[in-house]
């Protein structure tokens, strides 16, 4: 494993830490570096490199990459697979996919799951397996509890968090092999949800202490339903239904968590490929990540030359649009500054991170931050 970062950004960063005065704000970008896309299609990258995860100083603007490790991680799945610690102390990255080591030309389903420790200069400490397809993560809020979901395997994993260490609990069967469990997010120590793109549900996952089991009623969103976000307060819900991919218009569903059962209270087109998705850490606006036809072949009616940040305003139970600006090719992650002034979001083919400030109207434009990987998860430890 190597740091790239100067010695001076590793001591300042270490410092903010060991001070108690000084509160870091962060965000962790995990970038794919095995994977690219050719005329719409997904190869293996040559020449074979590292993964990586940054992190990003969010405290000031505009924002910087301090720090980047070697990290294993991947682009495919929902673009949540890192799970921060609400004191930033420690994240958790899963990675889903990797470069057969048979045979470097092919990408085959990766298990890895990565404990990194942030308290002082940044390192993996520990890694354990999951399942196949390992991507998004969710640490419950009493920290006390880990689930994975596994995209290819069809289950979710679970693990106990202690001192920082997993220690592997159970893995949860969905009762399909195709069900494609893909995003994943706590609402509460008790409960949590997970979508299901491959059988286009969501399931509810009932947690008691150690034993997780899957409620009887799921719930109905859209085709594909893919990544998840849930509002600071945990009374609601957003997911991204992915549809066929085919270039129709696709959609946004709400779901309303203020008492049960849970139920989906609205849907509404958004555009195409809709799959960055995050709440304003005051839950008072919804940043959809729409690819459009970025990762359309060459020649494609539905082809388009960038994808699109949209801006909606939460009012209640529904959802209107406040603003938009383009974004790069195959977008991934966003994410909010603690203040809600600041928004990242991952261009996979770019491979940077387009950085806008928000005044609650309307979006400008920053320089964006060069990666040197496809930035293909991001996480932060506020909601």
């Amino acid at each position: 494993m190597s740091i790239r970062a100067s010695s001076a950004l590793a001591l300042g960063f270490a410092v903010a830490w060991a001070s108690p005065a000084v509160r870091a704000e962060i965000a962790l970008s995990s970038n794919d570096a095995h994977t690219v896309t050719v005329n719409g299609q997904q190869i293996a990258a040559e020449p074979v490199v590292a993964d990586t995860l940054s992190v990003i100083d969010l405290a000031k603007y505009p924002p910087q990459v301090t720090t980047t490790i070697d990290a294993p991680g991947s682009v495919v799945g929902p673009p949540y697979a890192v799970a921060v610690a609400p004191d930033e102390s420690f994240a958790i990255v899963s990675s889903a996919t990797k470069l057969d080591p048979a045979d470097p030309k092919k990408i085959v389903p990766d298990d890895r799951v990565s404990v990194i420790d942030l308290a002082g200069s940044p390192k993996i400490v520990q890694q354990v397996t999951a399942g196949a397809g390992a991507t998004s993560v969710g640490i419950s809020p009493s920290g006390s509890l880990v689930l994975v979901a596994n995209r290819t395997e069809g289950t979710i994993s679970a693990f106990r968090l202690n001192n920082k260490k997993l220690e592997p609990l159970d893995k949860i069967d969905l009762g399909n092999p195709k069900a494609g469990p893909s995003g994943l997010a706590f609402i509460s120590d008790r409960v949590a949800l997970v979508s299901r793109d491959g059988d286009s549900m969501i399931s509810v996952l009932r947690i008691d202490g150690n034993k997780v089991s899957i409620d009887p009623r799921p719930l109905t969103t859209g085709m594909r339903p893919y990544t998840l976000g849930v509002a600071s307060g945990e009374k609601l819900a957003a997911v991204s239904n992915m549809g066929r991919g085919d270039g129709d218009i696709d959609t946004v569903s709400l779901i309303d968590l203020s008492s049960e059962p849970f139920r989906t209270v609205e849907t509404i087109s958004v555009g195409a490929s809709p799959e960055g998705l995050r709440f304003s850490p005051n839950g008072k606006f919804l940043a959809i990540g729409c690819q459009e036809g970025t990762t359309k072949k060459n020649g494609s009616p539905f082809q388009t030359a960038s994808g699109r940040l949209v801006i909606y305003a939460v009012e209640g139970k529904s959802l209107r649009k406040v603003t938009e600006a383009p974004i790069g090719h195959w977008s991934q992650g966003i994410a909010f500054s603690k203040n809600g002034e600041t928004i990242l979001v991952q261009n996979m083919v770019e491979r940077t991170i387009g950085i806008f400030r928000f005044d609650g109207q309307k979006l400008t434009a920053g320089t964006p931050i060069a990666i040197g990987a496809g930035p293909a998860a991001l996480g932060t430890a506020w909601r």
